[in-house]
């Protein structure tokens, strides 16, 4: 799958209950709906997945990706994506792997590698996070990985199989 530049995958992830929205799943379902009334368009999201937390937090995730097209470039949606999880409630306190109540990142990007502004695409860590590519696997199997030249299938793949026993 050869993606046009406007596309970008995005994860979703949230492991705390909102006051306002609801349980995790809800939530990711609210940050699609934001996402979308600020111009970006949703053209598939995936269903939630459950995943075990890294890290610290205690609570398990729920997961998602969603497959969105926009004329932004990346540090203008990464920005855009930082607001919808503001709004939803997440306070950034420089703690890596705390709970949350909404997550989003970039994952890959249609017109290729992008490290600027405090953006990385592809994600630095997206190939080793089983909750990042079973998603992302409903959606985009052939998307490949501008840096490996795996696709998601390839990817998934290597991370998810059993390894062969020795004779």
């Amino acid at each position: 799958m050869v993606p046009a530049p406007d596309h970008y995958l995005i994860a979703l992830g949230s492991n705390m209950r909102s006051h306002r929205h609801g349980r995790p799943a809800d939530v990711i379902a609210v940050a699609l709906e934001l996402i979308a009334i600020t111009g970006v368009e949703v053209v598939a999201a995936s269903p939630v997945f459950r995943s075990r937390p890294l890290g610290p937090s205690q609570r398990e995730y729920a997961n998602a990706a969603a497959l969105v097209r926009s004329g932004l470039q990346p540090p203008a949606l990464m920005r855009l994506l930082h607001g919808v999880e503001a709004t939803l409630g997440r306070k950034r306190r420089g703690r890596r792997w705390q709970a949350r109540v909404c997550d989003c990142d970039i994952v890959l990007w249609g017109g290729g590698e992008w490290e600027d502004e405090g953006v990385i695409i592809p994600h630095p860590d997206y190939r080793w996070r089983e909750f990042v590519l079973r998603p992302a696997m409903t959606l985009v199997p052939g998307w490949r990985d501008p840096v490996t030249g795996h696709s998601i299938a390839q990817l998934f793949a290597r991370l998810t199989r059993s390894h062969a026993l020795t004779r």
